[in-house]
């Protein structure tokens, strides 16, 4: 590896027995919670979207009533894509590092609006193509390599680094969820990360790579054109390779990707629930629910994001987005606008009064 790592390094996983420690939500549990907003004092259903959470919520606790999230986490994962060279971003890879080194420091939109909603951030440098000097160890602590390969010419990663990287996820999760936290929001932060998510999308859902190349960072025409053609070359290596999910990420993500998919199924694995934020996280979700076929059913996602490749995965995923409001930073700033509804649902069966009490007989 070109990179560095120093924790001690994680064995690789293996998939197929972490795809079957991944299994449903408490179906009594989401029964009961369903039977329990029923009998509140409102027509059922009057609710809309807040009583689906409550019953999503329900099943992934475990339990009815819902407990109210108390510690919720917002994980971002930041990573440098070597693609970046083919001018298919309207900024530098520079910001990458700048922007890492913004939100460490508490200046970044996602810590405002973490505190705003009452979350806690953690960023970690998976693979920025800088040393980010300076900064707190446990930012850089799990780095797998400085950057990537250019996808459209060559492997993002080596199988080894997408195995570590991968492997890396998995330990995050398990971290998180081992300090106690009761719902995670996972963000992505890079310049460049939304070809490799476009590549993957495309891959995995089959479509063309007109309907999954989107404007990223606010791209013109010339250059939406050079990323098209950059999907196009990397999803043309990519095909052959579908069924092998490491040899994928290798390929045509990036350690940053490869990272947010072990997350994914870990947290799943772990009975914890996550809120997906835009375009890059849901492209690791589709990896992550090729590992473990359940582990969407851990999964809400925060917002439409005005990609058209989170579109697509969203619905192969089935998933279906808690808030519109046309953002597309990344960070988990989309997912974290859903946080407010989440702590909402998750009341509403211990704080309002049921209907046989307000109108008795």
């Amino acid at each position: 590896m070109n990179g560095r790592y120093p924790r001690p390094v994680p064995e690789p996983v293996d998939l197929a027995a972490l795809g079957d420690r991944v299994g449903l939500p408490d179906e009594q549990a989401r029964t009961d919670a369903q039977a329990a907003l029923d009998r509140l004092a409102k027509p059922p259903g009057s609710l809309g979207r807040l009583e689906e959470l409550a019953v999503w919520l329900a099943g992934c606790q475990g339990r009815c009533p819902t407990r109210p999230l108390e510690r919720v986490r917002v994980v971002v994962v930041a990573g440098d894509h070597g693609i970046t060279a083919a001018g298919v971003s309207a900024y530098p890879a520079a910001v990458t590092p700048a922007m890492v080194r913004t939100a460490s420091v508490g200046g970044a939109a996602v810590n405002v609006l973490a505190e705003v909603v009452g979350a806690t951030v953690r960023v970690v440098d998976l693979a920025v193509d800088d040393d980010l000097a300076g900064l707190p160890p446990d930012v850089g602590a799990v780095k797998v390599r400085r950057g990537s390969g250019r996808l459209d010419r060559e492997d993002a990663l080596t199988r080894a680094e997408a195995e570590l990287a991968f492997a890396v996820g998995v330990a995050l999760a398990a971290e998180e969820v081992d300090s106690g936290a009761d719902l995670l929001v996972l963000g992505d932060l890079g310049i460049g990360n939304t070809t490799p998510a476009a590549v993957l999308t495309a891959l995995l859902t089959r479509s063309d790579v007109v309907e999954v190349v989107g404007r990223g960072t606010g791209i013109d025409d010339l250059a939406w054109m050079r990323k098209a053609a950059a999907v196009r070359d990397a999803a043309r290596r990519g095909r052959p390779l579908i069924s092998d999910r490491i040899a994928l990420l290798a390929a045509v993500a990036g350690a940053d990707i490869a990272a947010m998919a072990g997350f994914l199924v870990e947290a799943a694995a772990r009975r914890t629930p996550v809120v997906l934020d835009g375009v890059v996280v849901t492209a690791a979700a589709l990896i992550a629910q090729r590992v473990a076929y359940r582990a969407p059913r851990w999964w809400v996602a925060g917002h439409r994001s005005p990609e058209p490749a989170q579109a697509k995965a969203l619905e192969r995923l089935a998933l279906s987005p808690v808030l519109d409001l046309g953002m597309r930073l990344g960070e988990g700033t989309g997912a974290l606008m859903a946080v407010p509804a989440l702590r909402a649902a998750a009341l509403l069966m211990t704080r309002m009064a049921a209907l046989d009490d307000v109108v008795p007989g």
